[in-house]
């Protein structure tokens, strides 16, 4: 006869309590996890620890959304990508650099960020793109991929993707464009450096438009049950979604709290920034006067001031 639940309980309180650390309790073992978090610090760094802690051999999938922000890629020059000005004028905005490649995104809770993780000699993001394009396909939208692996609905943008590839693991993440703020995404993302010549990379400015432009009926969790369904028919995947939440055990794991930090750090947001070079120029009633900058990741290199004064009195 098997015991009882009252029996196996006062067993069970018999035996020494184990004790598990904030990383043994909450390691990666899921293959399909939300966010329930919005902060953009929070969700980089999940995301990150994820690629970095789930078996390499496994797929992966991610979804979150964040609160409005302004994300850059690893190797991009802020000052080329960011509208400062307009940034400053939203003061609750920040902007952070994120650890994969590609260009600059702004993020809203109207946009629905999605990642997936894959071995790295079965990684083909022409395969992940599918899986997103069939999930934006499934809710009546007649969406398309472009040459450039982006998803596009018509002549403009709805998703636009990065990759980040380490030794045995790579990931395709992207955005999903649903009811995002565009004269916002506009407005920060518009800059004007053309004397500014840098060696990093710079991003392709596209058209784009929201999936509520072609149906109303398209939301975060739409949209986030569509793209889990296809994962889990690509990958033959069948556990339930995992929720992850943005709890004090969570943000102890001493490689979230390091990497939530690092992503607020000076070092990581400007030092990261490749070489560049920039030339002001001002004229005064006296000539013009140009000054030549050249900032190598933490210090100048070079600042020459170059006088014209070839229209003085």
């Amino acid at each position: 006869m098997r015991p009882s639940v009252a029996i196996w309980r006062r067993i069970t309180d018999l035996l020494p309590a184990r004790h598990f650390s904030s990383a043994q309790r909450h390691s990666p073992h899921k293959s399909i996890y939300v966010s329930s978090s919005t902060s953009p610090y929070f969700n980089l760094t999940l995301e990150d620890w994820l690629f970095r802690h789930k078996s390499p051999d496994e797929p992966l999938l991610l979804i979150y959304r964040d609160e409005p922000c302004v994300v850059i890629g690893r190797n991009q020059n802020p000052w080329k990508e960011v509208n400062f000005e307009a940034i400053r004028a939203r003061p609750g905005i920040p902007w952070i650099r994120r650890r994969s490649g590609g260009g600059t995104v702004y993020h809203d809770l109207g946009n629905t960020n999605f990642s997936i993780h894959l071995p790295r000699q079965t990684f083909d993001r022409h395969v992940t793109a599918q899986i997103v394009l069939r999930a934006v396909r499934s809710l009546g939208i007649d969406a398309r991929v472009n040459e450039r692996n982006d998803i596009c609905v018509g002549p403009d943008k709805v998703s636009g993707s990065a990759y980040k590839i380490v030794n045995k693991r790579a990931y395709h993440h992207g955005t999903m464009l649903i009811s995002t703020k565009l004269d916002t995404l506009g407005d920060l993302l518009r800059t004007d450096k053309e004397t500014m010549i840098t060696r990093g990379v710079a991003s392709v400015r596209s058209p784009v438009c929201n999936l509520q432009q072609y149906s109303n009926e398209v939301t975060h969790d739409t949209f986030a049950d569509a793209v889990v369904a296809e994962f889990r028919k690509e990958y033959d995947i069948h556990e339930p979604v995992h929720t992850v939440e943005e709890t004090e055990d969570m943000t102890n794991i001493e490689y979230i709290q390091k990497g939530i930090e690092e992503l607020h750090s000076w070092d990581w947001a400007y030092g990261q920034t490749p070489e560049f070079s920039y030339t002001l120029s001002r004229t005064f009633s006296g000539g013009e006067m140009a000054s030549f900058l050249h900032p190598n990741h933490r210090k100048f290199s070079s600042v020459s001031p170059e006088p014209d004064c070839r229209n003085k009195v």
